[in-house]
């Protein structure tokens, strides 16, 4: 299963939402407001959970300075991956778009298909506040 969000324009350099995104505390300030947890786990992890779902372990695994961030599932019931791609515009703007790729049977992908396109849509509005 993969999943888009909507390209967003940042009013900061790409170096900037590049290293915001390179430290995982960040990744607080981006989350929905229905947020029931978020705990820094170590320079790479972190968890958070959505009222009504499963907490969920990120784990950074990937980056290339300063166009891509690669955060990856940190247990092996859900595999996924959310890759956050940075374009430079000029010195001081950057277009962002988060990518999800997840493996997922057929009835658990059709579950949470909405509420993974709305999470992700929401981080990538939300990069303003970096």
């Amino acid at each position: 299963m993969k999943l888009e969000s909507p390209k967003v324009t940042v009013s900061k350099s790409a170096e900037y939402i590049f290293e915001a995104l390179s430290d995982v505390k960040n990744f607080k300030q981006l989350m929905p407001d229905s947020i029931a947890k978020f705990e820094v786990v170590d320079e790479d992890s972190f968890i958070f959970g959505l009222k009504g779902m499963p907490e969920i372990k990120l784990r950074k695994k990937d980056q290339i300075a300063p166009t891509k961030i690669v955060l990856g599932a940190a247990s092996d019931k859900l595999p996924f991956t959310l890759i956050g791609d940075i374009e430079p515009i000029d010195g001081e703007n950057a277009a962002v778009q988060l990518h999800f790729e997840g493996e997922f049977n057929p009835m658990m992908a059709m579950m949470v298909k909405g509420p993974i396109g709305k999470f992700i849509e929401t981080l990538a509005n939300n990069m303003h506040k970096l």
